[in-house]
């Protein structure tokens, strides 16, 4: 199986247009050739681990007037709105009181790359921030794992139906 690895988010992605000194910025990438599109939704697919993790921040976030995942935009990947996609990258997220947030979902050079933007907006967002990094990091390392899993099955069922 493909290993998960932290890196710099690759020069040609649109997340460096909002990414100012004191915002957060991670990115990790896995081997594969599959189109941001598709890397997203599996990505935003969330195991049944999460699902739990995601109830909780609703209920302990929602008193306090943020966004909820509500799935209402035209385009959106998971419960995230889509606000860009082109043929290499994918960007997701929405601005809230607390924070702002991107995901991208970026292809380049045989890897996927997600990364993920947030400017904080004030002292409830930087709570947040901290509190959720742990759960962050796997999810994120996990939605890659995923991907990899999903680019070796489908390279799999690719060469068997080549060879028949």
């Amino acid at each position: 199986m493909s290993k998960v690895f932290y890196c710099p988010l690759p020069a040609t992605s649109a997340l460096h247009q909002m990414h100012a000194p004191d915002d957060f910025l991670d990115c990790y990438r896995v081997a594969s050739n599959m189109a941001p599109r598709p890397a997203a939704e599996i990505i935003t697919n969330f195991p049944d681990w999460v699902r739990p993790l995601l109830a909780l921040r609703g209920l302990i976030t929602s008193p306090f007037g943020l966004k909820q995942s509500d799935n209402n935009d035209l385009d959106s990947v998971g419960p995230f709105p889509v606000v860009s996609d082109t043929d290499h990258e994918l960007i997701a997220g929405f601005d809230d009181k607390h924070l702002n947030f991107r995901v991208s979902v970026l292809q380049q050079d045989g890897h996927v790359h997600l990364a993920t933007w947030v400017h904080v907006n004030n002292l409830g967002g930087r709570i947040y921030l901290t509190s959720i990094m742990p759960f962050h990091i796997a999810i994120a390392r996990n939605a890659l794992s995923r991907v990899a899993r999903h680019t070796i099955s489908g390279q799999s069922q690719r060469d068997t139906v080549e060879a028949l």
